[in-house]
């Protein structure tokens, strides 16, 4: 949960705001209804589509889901799960009281345990979830990132601290300029242990 929380920040703080709810969702889908885990998680998904909505002028649904959102945050502790939920829940407020505000002004960043999540702050475990629905997003192959992103896993857990996946991955989420090239290396590499993995498969 920790780290689906914090790498779905993470997306949203980097302006991702449509990507960062794909981070919550299929976690999200396996909570019980009603739960304060399920209640954070539905909340925080309408939170980041209210925000898109408005962004993209269609206040109707700016002003239902903003309301909406708040309600699901709104019996939740402060902080719960180390997620700071009041200023989510004014700029909620705000929000729906004010479509067009985030034409005025950006919208918050999440905070999370009294930080502010970046892609370039993300452990490995939040990286491999964070990585595939920003490469949906960008318009790469987003089952090539999900593979990266379990090699990456999987080599740690082996003690290879030197994966080239876990270091090709925090290129391909930071680097604007260079993400095609990286993307192209990425793919290379995980063709190669695909290969690798299905030869000594064969073997057996």
């Amino acid at each position: 949960m920790r780290d689906v929380l914090r790498a779905g920040m993470a997306v949203y703080n980097a302006g991702e705001v449509h990507a960062a709810h794909d981070v919550w969702e299929s976690r999200w889908l396996d909570l019980e209804s009603g739960t304060d885990d399920e209640r954070l998680l539905h909340g925080l998904i309408q939170f980041t589509a209210a925000v898109y909505h408005a962004r993209n002028g269609n206040w109707e649904g700016t002003i239902g889901l903003a309301t909406s959102a708040n309600s699901y945050l709104a019996e939740l502790p402060e902080p719960y799960r180390g997620v700071s939920l009041e200023p989510v829940r004014t700029f909620l407020e705000a929000l729906a009281a004010d479509p067009e505000l985030v034409e005025r002004r950006s919208p918050i960043e999440l905070v999370f345990e009294e930080s502010v999540p970046k892609l370039d702050s993300l452990d490995p475990a939040g990286l491999a979830a964070a990585a595939p629905v920003l490469a949906a997003e960008w318009g790469y192959d987003e089952a090539t990132l999900e593979q990266a992103g379990t090699y990456a896993l999987s080599d740690l857990e082996a003690g290879r601290d030197d994966s080239r996946f876990v270091s090709l991955l925090y290129d391909f989420v930071r680097e604007d300029e260079t993400r095609g090239i990286v993307y192209r290396r990425l793919s290379g590499h995980v063709e190669r242990r695909a290969a690798r993995e299905s030869d000594v498969e064969g073997l057996f």
